[in-house]
């Protein structure tokens, strides 16, 4: 699996939280199922922005990404009900018609990993 990170707007740049230590830091809490609905997200622009613009190649990359997903995986939500990881098997499941997807939620938020960067300056 490629690495990834979650980012969300900082002072001077984007903060970004590393997918693996999300994971980490999940293992053992409690599996919850959530409303779609419920997920802000899910209406707002969220793959791409004013430098990652969504050409017909980039939205057929992403739709690879949602068709390969393994939907067995619950999604990580903050304790805001952010998305932190698996907004590809949100999708999915917004595809297959559900209501609701499997997740398991951060008590609290993490420190991100690093602040105020750009992802192409992150390890890979």
């Amino acid at each position: 699996m490629r690495k990834q990170y979650h980012f969300w707007p900082g002072r001077r740049g984007l903060d970004a939280w590393d997918v693996d230590r999300l994971i980490e830091a999940t293992q053992g809490l409690p599996v919850e199922d959530v409303l779609l609905v419920d997920l802000t997200e899910i209406d707002s622009v969220y793959w791409f922005d004013s430098t990652q613009r969504p050409t017909v190649r980039k939205v057929v990359e992403h739709i690879h990404l949602i068709q390969d997903v393994d939907p067995k995986w619950p999604i990580i939500l903050g304790p805001d009900n952010r998305v932190m990881d698996g907004m590809h098997r949100v999708a999915r499941a917004l595809l297959a018609g559900q209501d609701t997807i499997r997740a398991v939620r951060l008590q609290s938020l993490p420190e991100p990993d690093f602040r105020d960067c750009r992802p192409e300056d992150l390890p890979y």
